[in-house]
């Protein structure tokens, strides 16, 4: 299976690559790729996942498709039939890891919902007792259950770098008080339908970020991919224990490796080994079955 680690499109506009999308300009749309990059530590590293990029795209349509009726969403399409005729000539390269999409003015900041604590939100709560400025009980331990979930803000990093909590009272001054409350209760609604679904599949939705835009017909728009293993924390609930670090559907074996190796965590980022690929893309599938139901031929 071949691995797309960066994508070349000559004729169309390449407005940005981030960690894993490539961005191209498409008349009045934009068109979202999804690579097989990975990244950890906040470096892209040389060896991709093969098949990475459908299985994020196609877990981002399956919950576009589920949640809709929530908030309505950024996707025109992702049936490569139906692309422009500029895109034609790349179809096969397209397919199934790409959505044309609508243009938003989007929102500069990572809308955060924390069902558990983890990550980022345990060790600020190791250090002070509080989430992004949210005070908490006393006593919980690592991946507790929230006594209710959090919404956690976060800087949206422009250039790669890492995204820094943010309280609450600072998303107002970024983007104001009333936009700042409908994407806290439009983020809790999302987290608390996903959550509730994703158990049902054996799976416990830790926590996730979306991020929003605005476009001049629909107003507030979900955007970007959503609930996919680079955007949420999955835990298989049938081995749940609190107390410590849970095993998870994302990138976990790539992180334990640079980890065991004592990479510095500085360019240039170290190759991964062929075990190490073949677990992680492992895990995406099975986060993809488990969620949707569906095997997914890569």
């Amino acid at each position: 299976m071949q691995t797309l680690i960066q994508t070349e499109l000559p004729g169309l506009s390449l407005l940005a690559r981030g960690k894993v999308r490539d961005l191209y300009e498409v008349g009045d749309a934009l068109l979202l790729v999804a690579t097989d990059r990975i990244s950890a530590f906040d470096h892209v590293l040389p060896t991709g996942i093969p098949g990475k990029g459908k299985i994020l795209t196609q877990l981002s349509l399956f919950w576009f498709n589920l949640l809709r009726d929530i908030v309505p969403n950024h996707l025109i399409t992702a049936d490569v039939r139906k692309y422009p005729a500029v895109l034609q000539p790349y179809a096969d390269e397209l397919r199934d890891r790409s959505m044309l999409v609508k243009r938003a003015q989007m929102f500069p900041v990572e809308c955060v919902v924390r069902g558990y604590i983890s990550g980022s939100g345990w060790k600020d709560y190791k250090a002070g007792g509080k989430i992004c400025g949210i005070d908490l009980t006393r006593g919980l331990k690592e991946s507790d259950k929230l006594p209710a979930s959090l919404f956690t803000p976060a800087s949206k990093s422009q250039h790669g770098e890492h995204d820094e909590n943010i309280s609450f009272d600072e998303m107002i001054v970024r983007i104001g008080e009333a936009a700042s409350r409908r994407l806290e209760g439009l983020s809790l609604l999302l987290y608390t339908r996903a959550a509730d679904y994703a158990l049902e599949r054996g799976l416990i939705l830790a926590d996730t970020k979306f991020e929003f835009g605005v476009t001049p017909a629909e107003g507030i728009v979900l955007a970007d991919e959503v609930l996919t293993p680079d955007s949420s924390r999955y835990w298989p609930a049938a081995e749940y224990k609190p107390g410590g670090a849970q095993p998870s559907f994302d990138k976990q074996f790539v992180r334990d490796y640079l980890e065991k190796i004592n990479w510095d965590k500085r360019s240039p980022a170290p190759s991964l080994p062929d075990d190490v690929v073949f677990k992680t893309q492992r895990k995406y599938l099975d986060a993809y079955r488990m969620l949707t139901g569906k095997e997914l031929e890569l």
